[in-house]
């Protein structure tokens, strides 16, 4: 492993944070930075994120199916309707993570979403309307540069709209992973083969407006 690259079975450079576990570099390989504009997409992801918090990626990777059991598929209306009785089911399930103000927070966070696709048409419209301009972002992306990351000027600002509004669990450095995941920015590392069909992606995607 040099410079933020691992080597895997098949030849191939990755990002080295997936550590060659089989899961974790499928999801390198197959959705992280790859544009998303489906709505119910965009909300699971900034729900886990929030989940997330204090935690490693991989552990909520690895409960993703028993998030999506417990919480209606992230389906924004069904979530929105949750009362304090899914709270309780959902503090006593020991498949997803058991923290009852990431719980309330993600069913507030649907309600919010409710208000948020109402103002903005959808939540891509409003996250995409916060994509970086290309001379916001950096010249060269190796592993120093990925470091130094974990939050920036726009996720900042989406994490501030975002709290006006009444949404909770979301700060820079949550709001960032998810701008990295749903492909809002480009991430991976120079060398690795994900990176360029990602830029491909990227420019191949209609953005939503």
């Amino acid at each position: 492993m040099t410079d933020g690259l691992i080597e895997g079975s098949d030849g191939r450079l990755r990002c080295s944070w997936h550590g060659g576990l089989d899961d974790y570099r499928a999801y390198h390989d197959d959705e992280w930075g790859r544009p998303v504009s489906d709505d119910v997409r965009l909300f699971e992801k900034l729900c886990l994120e929030g989940f997330q918090s204090g935690l490693s990626w991989l552990t909520i990777l690895r409960k993703r199916e028993n998030f999506r059991a417990a919480f209606a598929s992230f389906d924004i209306g069904k979530v929105a309707a949750f009362g304090p009785d899914d709270v309780e089911r959902l503090v006593r399930d020991a498949g997803i993570i058991r923290h009852r103000g990431k719980i309330e927070s993600t069913i507030n966070n649907a309600r919010r979403a409710l208000e948020l696709g109402d103002e903005f048409g959808s939540l891509a419209a409003y996250f995409w309307s916060h994509e970086p301009d290309p001379s916001q972002r950096p010249g060269t992306f190796d592993w120093a540069t990925l470091r130094t990351l974990g939050k920036t000027e726009t996720s900042t600002r989406i994490s501030k709209d975002l709290k006006k509004r009444g949404w909770s669990f979301v700060g820079p450095t949550t709001v960032y992973a998810f701008m990295q995941a749903m492909g809002l920015v480009n991430d991976h590392v120079e060398g690795c083969w994900c990176r360029p069909e990602v830029e491909a992606a990227r420019a191949a995607f209609k953005r939503p407006a």
